[in-house]
Parts: structure tokens; C-alpha cells; sequence
């Protein structure tokens, strides 16, 4: 099994996930973690399973504006963060506007404030949605992993995001083996 972690992040908390869950995967395989602005085609070309996040701003995936924002926010001495490189780049909701027709097995998730859904939203149900309308078979419903509003991970979740990568990788060597 062969996976593609692929994700946006702004502060870090996004990259720190998808290393996590790019760690459970490799239980099951070979699985490598990119940058959204570094994943070009060879980069995705082969994966058995391409899982996509990315934060979520303004209730769902980022934009232009709510990444430069971010930028700007993060950049403010009181704020004490360190800003990923290419964060006011391209971010996953252009990535995927930009794809062709995928036929690998997919999963998506977010960070996201520790509140309810109904106030903060979700980028990965969005990422699913577009997912799926490129011809993606989805393994696993949308993931949420949670930072506090100081924008840090909430503890744990790492931990939750290394089992989640190896549930997915048990899930991709269950459906090879009934194949």
C-alpha cells in the first residue's frame, strides 16, 4: 500500500497531524506526507490512497483572503507562532479545483477550534465533497482534529491522529485482501 498524506497548515498544528496520521499509515505501508503546494502530479501518481486536510477558516476550507489573514494574525509578536512556509500559498480548496480524475481510495480531515461544529464548521467535509467529485472512493467519513484557541494542538491529538492513519491503513489492507 502506497499513501500521499497531502496538507495545508498555517501554524504547524495541520503538518504535526498529517505527520501523525502519515506515522499510523506506515503500520500498513509506505506513506509519504506533502506540502499542498508541493503536490503535483508524480507526487500523487501511484498512491493507493490520497488523504487531504487542511484547517478550517470561516466554516469550511481556506481562501486567499482567510489565509492571508491567517498570515497576518500569526505574524503579530503577541501571538507567539511560527508561520509554515508557503501558508499564504495555494492552498487545498485551489489544489483540488485544479485536479483531473482521480481513481484512488481517498479520506479527508481538518484541524479545527474545539467547539461545536455548528460555530466553527469543518474544511474536511468540503475536501470529501470534492473528493469525491473527482472520481475519489472514500474510506472514512470526514476527520476533525482539534486545536485551542490559541491555536495550538489540544493534547492527544496527535495520538488520535496516528491511530486514525493506522485505521485507515487496516481498512486499505482489509478491502486488498477481499479484492
Amino acid at each position: 500500500m502506497r499513501a500521499v498524506v497531502i496538507y495545508e497548515s498555517m501554524y504547524g498544528n495541520t503538518h504535526l497531524i498529517a505527520d501523525a496520521i502519515a506515522e499510523g499509515l506506515r503500520s500498513y505501508g509506505e506513506a509519504t506526507v506533502v506540502a499542498v503546494g508541493a503536490a503535483d502530479a508524480p507526487a500523487v501518481e501511484g498512491a493507493d490512497v490520497l488523504v487531504v486536510g487542511g484547517p478550517t477558516h470561516a466554516h469550511g476550507m481556506s481562501r486567499p483572503t482567510t489565509r492571508q489573514g491567517a498570515v497576518t494574525a500569526g505574524r503579530k509578536p503577541e501571538a507567539g507562532l511560527m508561520i509554515e512556509p508557503g501558508a499564504d500559498g495555494e492552498g487545498v480548496r485551489e489544489w483540488l479545483e485544479s485536479l483531473g480524475r482521480l481513481d484512488q481510495k481517498a479520506a479527508a480531515f481538518d484541524t479545527r477550534v474545539d467547539l461545536p461544529v455548528a460555530l466553527t464548521g469543518h474544511a474536511s467535509k468540503g475536501i470529501a465533497k470534492r473528493l469525491q467529485h473527482h472520481g475519489a472512493t472514500l474510506i472514512a467519513e470526514p476527520h476533525s482534529f482539534l486545536v485551542t484557541k490559541q491555536d495550538r494542538l489540544e493534547p492527544h491529538e496527535e495520538e488520535r491522529a496516528r491511530a486514525w492513519g493506522a485505521e485507515l491503513g487496516r481498512t486499505l489492507v482489509a478491502e486488498h485482501a477481499t479484492a
